[in-house]
C-alpha cells in the first residue's frame, strides 16, 4: 500500500498544509481555519472501506509538539509591561470567558441533557476553554499581537484556558509524587528560565548555524512536557509558562522570536490543526446535529454575555468589542484535551465524546469565521485602544485623592 510508505504519508500531510496555504492566501482567512477545514474533509473520505487520511505514532507527536511549540510562542509574544498596564482587563475578560460557560454547560448538560454529574462537569470543562493557539496564529496572520489590545487578548486566553485546567485538576486529578515533583521542577525551572536563556543568548546564539538557544528552548519544552505526561497533566500548560517568563527576553531578541514561529508554522502546526479537523465524523455530527447546535449556541452564547460587555468597560469600541468577544469564544486544544480525558478514563462515553470535541471544532471555526470576515480590525484601532486605555486608567489614577496623613 502507498500510505504505508512513511515518505508518502509524510508528504500526504504537507501536501495538504500547502493546498491550505494556497486557500488561505485567495481567501484571506487564516490558515489554521482552512487547515481545520481540510481535515475535515479529508478525513471524512473513505478508500477501500478505509479513511483516506489517518494518524501514526509519529503524526501524533507532530501534532502534540505544534500545539506546545505554539502555545510556548503565544506566551512568548506577550510583553510584560504591557500585561502589567492591562492586567486588569486582561483578568476580568478571561475569568467570566471561563466561569460562565462552564458553570452554564455544566448545569445543561447535567438537567436538561440527563448527564450525569461527572459527564457533566467535563462538558461544562470543554466547552469553557478559548484556543490559544487559534487566537495566536490569526493575531500573527493579521499582524496584530505585537498591539497591546492582541497582548490583552492573548492574556485572557491564557487566563480562560488557566481555569480550565485548574478545574480539570481540581475535580479529576490523580494527586499522586509525580504531581508534586512537577510542580516543584516547573517551578525551579520558570524562576531560572529568562536568565539561563538570555546567557545562552548571549554566550552562545548569536549568529552560529547550529542554533543553540532554539535547542534549549525544546529541550525544557520536552523536559517539562514529559514530566507534566507523568504527572497526568498536560504538556501545553508548562509551555505557555515557560513562553510567559521568557517574554521579556524574547523581547530583545525578534530574531529569535521570528526563527522560531517559521519553524511552528511550517512543519508543526500543519499536523495540529489537520490532525483537529479529523476528530469530526460527519455521519455523527449529522446523528446528533441538534445536541451539538444547542451546545455550540450555549457556549457562544455565554461567552458573550460574559466578554462583551467587559469589552466596554474597558473602553473597546463596537466592532473590537465584537471581536474580541468572537475570539474569546473560540476553543480548540484544551477544549479536545478535555474531552480526550474524559473518554481515556470512561468517565464519558464515545457518543458523548464526538459530540464535545465535534462542539469543540466547531467553536474553532465558526466564531473565528465571523471575526475575521466581518470585524476584524486594523492595526492603527488596536492600537489606539491601548493609548486610550493608558490615559483613562491614568486619569482615574490622578482623580482619586490622596491618602490622608495622620
Amino acid at each position: 500500500m502507498i500510505f504505508d510508505n512513511i515518505w508518502m504519508i509524510a508528504a500526504f500531510w504537507m501536501g495538504l498544509a500547502f493546498l491550505a496555504s494556497l486557500i488561505s492566501i485567495r481567501t484571506g482567512i487564516s490558515v489554521a481555519l482552512i487547515e481545520i477545514l481540510v481535515g475535515v474533509t479529508v478525513g471524512n473520505l473513505h478508500s477501500g472501506g478505509h479513511a483516506l487520511l489517518h494518524t501514526t505514532e509519529w503524526t501524533n507527536f507532530l501534532a502534540l509538539l505544534g500545539s506546545g511549540v505554539l502555545t510556548f510562542l503565544a506566551g512568548a509574544e506577550i510583553d510584560p509591561a504591557s500585561l502589567r498596564a492591562n492586567l486588569r482587563a486582561s483578568l476580568s475578560i478571561g475569568i467570566l470567558s471561563f466561569a460562565l460557560p462552564f458553570v452554564s454547560v455544566w448545569l445543561f448538560a447535567q438537567f436538561v441533557l440527563g448527564w450525569p454529574l461527572h459527564q457533566a462537569q467535563i462538558a461544562g470543562i470543554a466547552l469553557s476553554t478559548t484556543s490559544v493557539a487559534v487566537v495566536y496564529a490569526v493575531m500573527i496572520e493579521g499582524r496584530l499581537s505585537e498591539t497591546a489590545m492582541g497582548k490583552t487578548i492573548l492574556a485572557a486566553c491564557f487566563i480562560t484556558d488557566f481555569g480550565t485546567v485548574l478545574a480539570l485538576g481540581t475535580l479529576f486529578a490523580d494527586f499522586n509524587i509525580w504531581l508534586l515533583v512537577f510542580v516543584v521542577v516547573m517551578c525551579v525551572t520558570l524562576w531560572f528560565m529568562p536568565r539561563w536563556t538570555k546567557f545562552i543568548i548571549v554566550r552562545l546564539g548569536a549568529t552560529r548555524v547550529s542554533e543553540p538557544e532554539v535547542k534549549f528552548i525544546f529541550l525544557v519544552l520536552f523536559f517539562l512536557g514529559g514530566l507534566a505526561s507523568a504527572a497526568k497533566s498536560e504538556a501545553v500548560l508548562p509551555a505557555y509558562l515557560v513562553g510567559l517568563v521568557v517574554a521579556g527576553v524574547f523581547l530583545r531578541d525578534k530574531t529569535l522570536v521570528h526563527r522560531m514561529r517559521t519553524i511552528a508554522f511550517t512543519i508543526f502546526t500543519p499536523f495540529y490543526f489537520i490532525k483537529a479537523g479529523l476528530y469530526v465524523s460527519l455521519p455523527a455530527l449529522w446523528a446528533a446535529l441538534g445536541v451539538i447546535a444547542v451546545l455550540l449556541l450555549l457556549k457562544l452564547a455565554t461567552k458573550f454575555l460574559g466578554v462583551w460587555p467587559l469589552t466596554k468597560v474597558f473602553y473597546m469600541r463596537t466592532r473590537e468589542a465584537n471581536y474580541t468577544t468572537l475570539l474569546m469564544a473560540t476553543g480548540l486544544t484544551f477544549g479536545t484535551i478535555s474531552a480526550l480525558f474524559g473518554l481515556q478514563n470512561k468517565i464519558i462515553d464515545e457518543r458523548q465524546y464526538t459530540v464535545l470535541v465535534t462542539v469543540v471544532i466547531l467553536s474553532a471555526l465558526v466564531p473565528t469565521l465571523i471575526a475575521q470576515k466581518f470585524f476584524q480590525p486594523t492595526i492603527e484601532t488596536m492600537v489606539e485602544w491601548g493609548r486610550t486605555y493608558s490615559e483613562r486608567i491614568n486619569h482615574k489614577q490622578q482623580r482619586q485623592p490622596a491618602p490622608s496623613g495622620k
